[in-house]
């Protein structure tokens, strides 16, 4: 192929990207800028899948100004085609080089390939036809980017993904309680973001421990497929462009890469993103106005990024001021000043109290009317209210719905707890009291004291770990493990559990490699470690020896890091080894087990030395707070508020009743006040909305219907067979899919060259890892439309008709018409103008009969027809086909009118509907950002302006002759 800048070419694999133009020539390289979608295409020069665009006297071409040209001679100046003719609004001569070309002319030619003798197979055409069908109905579902995702349906999980995936640019934080599938969340939403086309390129920053696990379920859950960049791979990338950021579009870095590395955090700012997703998001901190170096990070990062969701089970926590300062990086407008937010915060409860008045049903009291109607005082809520003590369950929704809306992050922050969750498992607590070995008694008696020279905090972790102290006493080479009775407890209880997986978290690396040691060697006993010392691919191993059944470890040795982030849910049996003082990390650490989709009640061993400082610290956790067998959410209150006299108790070992038992008892009434306080306050609204009140439900509901149709494993099975894939039997619900020398595409979408195993069930897919679960969002199912619609398969058909009741010789025309618009991904056109088939029956006359004769039942009565006889049936027939194709093109193209009208109204109606939800939401709650408003203005000017530019072209052609034979 000769390539000159300026020339144009079309796309033979991508028709729908318009009339591309040759922008640059590098080597055995042209660069193609396709200007109706924004796209460019990079080709080898010897092999690019394009063909040159050259117009004959006689056609009708259009130029970018929209004037058109009835061609009269074609001349060749230097490399390029110019046209010369006359324009057909004014009939003057004009010349129209090709360069100006329209960039939305599409060419798809069938009938010359049907009159060429190229006629495809009878099974071909039909498979072309449901492919159309198959791939609009999945553009206008409103289920793209939920069906996917390799996770059970959990309602609450599916609203907030809908909720917020739709948004353009969400700016988010997702803090359900540990457990509740905030990772899914925020992979759902990015999963629509970037099937929209709202996101191309993304950025996630996650704790170094967690790369990995995100980038495994990135890919394992939702096919997206991240690259880690690290040190390494940054100076690889380097010497491919001067910035390391724009060589992949989806990119995953450690939190501690880009705080340590100024040169490549300053490379990641630099680039552009359209998302940016922050795990653990609590690391980020402000401290008395002063930042951590990670909250200003993400602060500059963040900067110019359109889209930001951040993640962390525990938002207010862990220091309120930091919870506003993350409040701040998502909507900096709104969330302005601290000292308001806090004021503005007193008034939370006053929604939630009237929100549960019309939660517990009945009737309203007057002190609850007057709460609402000064609550909702901008709107006349007398009709309402009435209705509700009337018992209309439309009207409370009503109002619920409008207190909702005025709850002051209530966009923003989507926060779901347990309590409010069902599908958990119960907790039990197994405590085992042992004897403090003199060993570690006269380490304490001789070094005890020299924690006397630390704070009371630093007293008091130094009397939690005695082997730590007999280290100091005796060396750091001594062996404690060799006589703690923790360890032999250890053995015995994993010996006795010797058919159960087991989860050990302790404090210390250094804990877990000894503990691993004298398993190995005095038990043989397999275990697992896994500590921040570890290279993430070293930990990944451990996890996944841990994971597997056969030959695996029993347990998993897991330091402090074990309990970020990681989902050990198959094990039911939890030791902690240790307590830690921060009440968080202890639910983090049960967090790692006590998940949605766990089978069994959590166990949750603790071993402890009696009348130490171990056991005061269990009984605070235990009696005060109550924190192993329910979620603890006051924990860090009660810290807070008791922690000088508990620390001291700890670090005195003080465990007598007359010092520890009032101090637990104060803790425990405060803490069911706090628990009852929480229960009815802000927390209970926001989990009305981030629950969805019932949408979340019907959502799940309507997901797995479609689950359950045979609609598209019926297609893809017909697929498999039609492009000569071999298809095994693996189990009830599985199929082995491996490429066969007789495949018509080498290439078949996400085929492996030793084959994939697949499912098109979900629970299967749940419970069979290496099973890749197809859905209509699998990219294996879009890479076969791509395959099919973009190519010339199934373009060209003959088929026979054995009908005695019309005569012999009696033929059809059956004409199948897309109507589509080029525009970039991120309108998503597709929602209301996607590629749309328009089936037309011709009769030799001209008139169109496909209204009263069906494709489905017509096509059954079809029978294939022979190559050479099929060409010798279109040669007799052509002089007649010739003027059914005018006459189908008018029809067509008659059509075209009502579908452009149809897709302005529902884009209308659509976006007009979710602007004045926005505008009147601004009027009462301003969380609303102005973008997000006039997001939508732009975006129906320019759909406007694409729907208008729609064009039908001739997609598929069959000839149907009737015989009696």
């Amino acid at each position: 192929m000769n390539f000159s800048l300026g020339q144009r070419w079309i796309s033979d694999t991508e028709s729908d990207l318009g009339l591309g133009t040759v922008v640059a020539i590098e080597g055995r390289q042209v660069t193609l800028l396709f200007p109706a979608c924004g796209e460019n295409r990079v080709y080898s020069m010897q092999e690019a899948p394009v063909t040159r665009v050259i117009f004959n006297p006689g056609d009708v071409i259009r130029s970018a100004d929209e004037w058109e040209l009835v061609v009269e001679k074609v001349e060749l100046e230097g490399a390029l085609l110019c046209y010369h003719g006359k324009r057909v609004d004014n009939e003057e001569n004009a010349t129209l080089k090709e360069v100006f070309l329209d960039h939305f002319i599409k060419f798809n030619k069938p009938q010359d390939r049907l009159f060429a003798g190229q006629v495809d197979r009878f099974e071909h055409y039909t498979l072309r036809y449901q492919s159309w069908q198959h791939r609009y109905n999945a553009e206008r579902s409103p289920f793209k980017g939920l069906v996917g995702q390799r996770a059970s349906l959990i309602p609450h999980q599916l609203y907030i993904a809908e909720e917020v995936g739709k948004r353009f640019a969400p700016r988010v934080l997702l803090s359900d309680e540990v457990g509740l599938g905030k990772t899914i969340e925020a992979g759902m939403i990015l999963h629509q973001q970037i099937l929209s086309g709202r996101a191309n390129r993304v950025l996630i920053v996650v704790p170094e421990n967690l790369q990995h696990q995100w980038l495994v379920e990135m890919l394992r859950r939702f096919n997206l497929r991240f690259s880690i960049f690290d040190e390494e791979r940054c100076d690889e990338a380097f010497a491919d462009s001067s910035n390391v950021f724009d060589t992949e579009q989806l990119v995953l870095v450690s939190l501690e890469f880009i705080t340590k590395k100024r040169r490549w955090f300053e490379q990641a700012t630099l680039a552009d993103w359209d998302l940016l997703i922050v795990d653990e998001a609590h690391h980020l901190t402000v401290e008395k106005d002063k930042p951590s170096v990670e909250y200003q990070r993400i602060a500059e990062l963040s900067q110019d990024i359109e889209g930001l969701i951040l993640l962390t089970a525990t938002p207010d926590q862990l220091g309120h001021q930091s919870h506003f300062a993350r409040l701040q990086l998502l909507d900096p407008d709104r969330f302005y000043d601290y000292e308001q937010f806090v004021e503005e915060e007193k008034h939370y409860k006053d929604v939630a109290d009237a929100a549960n008045q019309l939660l517990q049903g009945g009737q309203l009291d007057a002190a609850g009317e007057a709460t609402l109607t000064t609550l909702l005082k901008e709107s006349d809520i007398k009709p309402l209210l009435s209705a509700v003590n009337e018992g209309d369950e439309e009207a409370k929704q009503e109002l619920l719905n409008m207190l909702l809306d005025r709850h002051g992050t209530g966009r923003i922050l989507f926060r779901n707890s347990r309590s409010a969750i069902t599908g958990y498992p119960s907790r039990a607590l197994n405590s085992y009291p042992l004897a403090m070995p003199k060993q570690y008694l006269t380490a304490i008696n001789v070094l005890g004291n020299m924690g006397g020279l630390q704070n009371v905090q630093g007293r008091a972790r130094r009397a939690l770990f005695p082997e730590k102290i007999f280290q100091e006493f005796e060396g750091e080479s001594s062996s404690w493990a060799m006589f703690d009775p923790r360890v032999e407890w250890l053995i015995d209880t994993l010996k006795a559990l010797k058919h159960e997986k087991v989860l050990l978290i302790c404090a210390e690396a250094q804990t877990a490699v000894s503990l691993e040691q004298v398993l190995r060697e005095k038990a043989g006993i397999k275990a697992a470690v896994f500590h921040e010392g570890m290279s993430i691919i070293e930990r990944d191993r451990a996890a996944a020896y841990f994971a597997d059944e056969y030959d695996s470890a029993q347990v998993l040795l897991c330091s402090e890091i074990g309990s970020e982030g990681r989902n050990f849910q198959f094990s039911h049996h939890l030791v902690l080894f240790d307590l830690p003082l921060n009440p968080d990390l202890l639910e983090q650490r049960i967090g790692r087990l006590d998940r949605i989709g766990q089978k069994h009640d959590v166990q949750i061993h603790v071993p402890y030395f009696e009348s130490t400082a171990q056991e005061v610290l269990l009984r605070w956790y235990n009696e005060g707070l109550d924190a192993f067998e329910k979620t603890s959410t006051t924990g860090q209150l009660l810290y807070g508020e008791f922690s000088e006299e508990l620390l001291e108790l700890i670090a005195t070992h003080s465990c007598d009743e007359d010092t520890l038992d009032p101090l637990l008892e104060q803790a425990a009434k405060k803490n069911a006040t706090l628990r009852k306080q929480m229960e009815q306050g802000r927390d209970r609204l926001l989990e009305l909305h981030s629950s969805g009140q019932g949408r979340s439900e019907k959502l799940a509901e309507e997901i797995a219907e479609l689950d359950d149709q045979t609609i598209l494993p019926v297609y893809m099975i017909k697929v498999f067979d039609l492009f000569g894939v071999a298809q095994e039997d693996k189990g009830e619900n599985t199929i082995i899919l491996k490429p066969t020398e007789h495949m018509i595409n080498p290439s078949f979408p996400c085929l492996k060259d030793d084959g994939i195993t697949v499912t098109f069930d979900r629970a299967t897919a749940l419970s069979q890892e290496d099973a890749h679960f197809i859905s209509w969002d699998h990219p294996m199912v879009s890479g076969t439309f791509e395959m099919i619609c973009n190519d010339d398969f199934g373009t060209a058909s003959v088929a026979l008709l054995r009908n005695k009741k019309l005569p012999a010789g009696t033929f059809f025309v059956e004409l199948i018409y897309i109507a589509e618009a080029s525009a970039p991904k991120s309108l998503q056109i597709g929602r209301f103008l996607p590629p749309t088939p328009v089936r037309l029956l011709m009769d030799k006359s001209g008139n169109d009969l496909a209204q009263n004769v069906p494709f489905d039942g017509f096509n059954q009565q079809l029978s294939a027809v022979g190559r050479q006889t099929a060409s010798k049936l279109v040669n007799a027939l052509q002089t007649v086909i010739h003027p059914l194709l005018v006459k189908g093109n008018e029809v067509a193209h008659a059509q075209m009118a009502d579908i452009q009208a149809n897709a302005r109204e529902h884009m209308e109606t659509e976006l007009s509907e979710e602007q004045a939800r926005l505008v009147a939401l601004k009027a009462i709650n301003p969380n609303i950002r102005d973008e997000e408003i006039q997001f939508y203005d732009r975006q129906r000017t320019q759909l406007l302006a694409h729907i208008e530019k729609a064009q039908m072209k001739l997609d598929a052609i069959r000839v149907i002759v009737v015989t009696h034979e």
